[in-house]
């Protein structure tokens, strides 16, 4: 299996994926450390990360899968959402918060 194969695995059996530097416990970078923040704040508690630093592979496949040159990279549903700027307009406007929040059954 492939590093992309990985990653697309990844994105798409876990409805919360970020990749970060570090973990959500300890993360090793600012944005990561954000990111990491604001799904908590969103009430995502339970979401899949994935340390980059741990694997070189998989830190320069993210940036390929993406085509995005940085890391952290929020994952929803699938969906490449972005990387921390991004996350913290979307908190700031309320838009990251109905993403997060699955539709009513």
């Amino acid at each position: 299996m492939s590093v992309q194969d990985t990653i697309r695995t990844q994105v798409t059996t876990h409805p919360v994926v970020l990749y970060m530097k570090g973990t959500p416990q300890f993360p090793q970078c600012g944005f990561s450390a954000t990111v990491a923040e604001i799904l908590k704040r969103c009430g995502v508690a339970d979401y899949y990360s994935v340390n980059v630093l741990a694997d070189e592979e998989v830190r320069q496949g993210i940036k390929d899968y993406a085509n995005w040159p940085t890391i952290p990279q929020l994952y929803v549903n699938g969906e490449f959402v972005g990387g921390c700027d991004i996350v913290r307009e979307m908190y700031s406007s309320g838009e990251l918060q109905k993403l997060l929040t699955p539709p009513a059954a």
